[in-house]
């Protein structure tokens, strides 16, 4: 096992905004990060942010359309998200 590539996943969901995050992608994918921040009442830079992270752990991709960037789950993102609901 890679306990490194493990440790990078864990670590880019370890924070309960970055599940938000990852929770309403789920519902609503193609996300910008204005309405990402809007949706959950969090700062844009701390959005941009917690999406950064998200993105290096491979829980979410990116896609550019025009000048606005969109946010969607990862097939990874998708499985963590469901992990995470089993521990509530």
């Amino acid at each position: 096992m890679n306990y490194r590539a493990v440790e990078r996943v864990v670590k880019g969901f370890a924070n309960h905004n970055r599940l938000r995050v990852v929770e309403l992608l789920a519902e609503k994918p193609e996300l910008s990060v204005v309405d990402i921040s809007e949706k959950l009442k969090i700062g844009y830079e701390n959005t941009s942010d917690h999406i950064r992270k998200l993105a290096i752990a491979g829980l979410v991709m990116k896609r550019n359309d025009g000048p606005a960037v969109l946010h969607k789950l990862t097939p990874l993102g998708k499985s963590i998200l469901m992990f995470c609901k089993t521990l509530q």
